[in-house]
């Protein structure tokens, strides 16, 4: 981050412009005294409704748990063992990357409101919602990244609920993210049942994997 966009997080946000008539002579006169003050601030107009740091928080949060959810599909890719494992690692690998594609739009909407988007390992366990599990089994795998879609689905659910019509920009953006998360919760839930009843029967009941 530059010193210029730091400087952008110190200063309070420009207050909400009313709105204006563009199609008016006054009204575009308006428009072309609001664009030319805080030409450091960028994409952040006087017309920009939210409110920038609950909003750049909250993208924190979900940058963290994309970046958590990638990592531990990364993990599961590479550690899925067992008769269908191979179908079962191809489809991690497929939502590793794709969460990553998330953290990157992430990141990048981040910076355009001038934050600094946080990628350090040291707090990244803690600002995430979903959790790292790393899952003994393929059924604990499944299990465990199916959870931490279903945390992720309702937390982009919320976001989206409180941003209304006051960052249209990042309200299509996590909509965008809200559908592949459902995707890949149906898709999980899918390869769920599909795994013997009994290995699923020892994710609900861990103790019985050694022997009662």
């Amino acid at each position: 981050m530059n010193i210029t966009s730091s400087r952008r997080l110190d200063r309070a946000p420009p207050a909400p412009s009313p709105e204006v008539d563009a199609a008016a002579p006054e009204g575009r006169d308006s428009l072309r005294t609001q664009a030319r003050e805080h030409l450091a601030d960028g994409a952040v107009t006087a017309g920009y409704g939210a409110k920038r740091p609950q909003v750049l928080a909250l993208l924190d949060a979900a940058l963290a748990t994309e970046l958590v959810c990638m990592l531990r599909y990364r993990r599961h890719h590479f550690m899925a063992r067992g008769a269908q494992a191979k179908a079962v690692a191809d489809e991690f690998l497929v939502h590793s990357v794709q969460e990553q594609k998330h953290a990157d739009w992430l990141a990048e909407r981040i910076a355009q409101l001038g934050g600094a988007p946080d990628f350090s390992p040291d707090s990244l366990l803690r600002r995430s919602h979903a959790q790292y599990v790393e899952g003994a089994t393929l059924a604990d795998m499944i299990g465990e990244n199916l959870v931490a879609e279903r945390i992720a689905i309702d937390s982009y659910r919320s976001f989206i609920a409180m941003l209304q019509g006051d960052d249209p920009t990042t309200r299509r953006l996590l909509e965008a993210i809200l559908a592949t998360e459902e995707e890949h919760a149906d898709e999980l839930a899918a390869l769920l049942h599909g795994l013997p009843a009994a290995w699923v029967e020892r994710r609900a009941h861990p103790s019985s994997r050694h022997g009662g």
